[in-house]
């Protein structure tokens, strides 16, 4: 398979977003299931190319049309226009370059730059690493890890107050017993 578009394959994985999944197929004719992790979904399909975790490396695929299925995604990539060609992407993850995102404005963040930030609540204990994040409708909530696993509302102001990306911290109101 042909690697298509101009993006550095090369990058290391922290220079990387992860979008989304090929979760399974449409049709007969190569389309492809997707779960996306933007908001909303369609946004997925605002960059180009999107890279694509094939084979154990990262391919530039071009896109060449999508559409909502029900409460899904479907599209169709270059290269794949049948079923079986198109299965042994299932399972496929899809990021983007994080230069290919628009810089979050003042106070806003994206999940990936706080994945993996060291929390410690206002006294200064450590509570471990920020492992994911998941949206609950309300609010988000950061899953910390380390003596064991905290869910803590991403709400900033009241249980969230400070981010340091340069130092890799994040700093909230948090009762160690929670």
């Amino acid at each position: 398979m042909e690697v298509k578009g101009s993006a550095d394959m090369n990058t290391d994985e922290q220079d990387r977003v992860i979008l989304g999944q090929i979760v399974g197929l449409h049709g007969v004719r190569g389309w492809v299931k997707i779960f996306s992790h933007s908001a909303p979904k369609e946004n997925i399909f605002s960059y180009s190319p999107l890279l694509v975790k094939w084979g154990g490396s990262w391919q530039g695929m071009k896109l060449l049309t999508w559409r909502k299925q029900g409460k899904g995604l479907v599209a169709q990539l270059e290269g794949y226009s049948d079923r079986e060609q198109a299965r042994a992407l299932i399972g496929a993850e899809i990021s983007i370059l994080k230069s290919q995102l628009p810089k979050p404005r003042k106070g806003e963040y994206y999940w990936a730059d706080l994945i993996g930030l060291r929390v410690l609540n206002l006294e200064g204990e450590d509570f471990g690493q920020v492992d994911h994040l998941f949206d609950t409708g309300a609010n988000d909530v950061l899953v910390v890890k380390g003596d064991r696993e905290r869910l803590i509302p991403f709400v900033q102001g009241q249980y969230v107050h400070e981010i340091d990306l340069k130092v890799g911290t994040i700093k909230v109101d948090w009762d160690p017993e929670f």
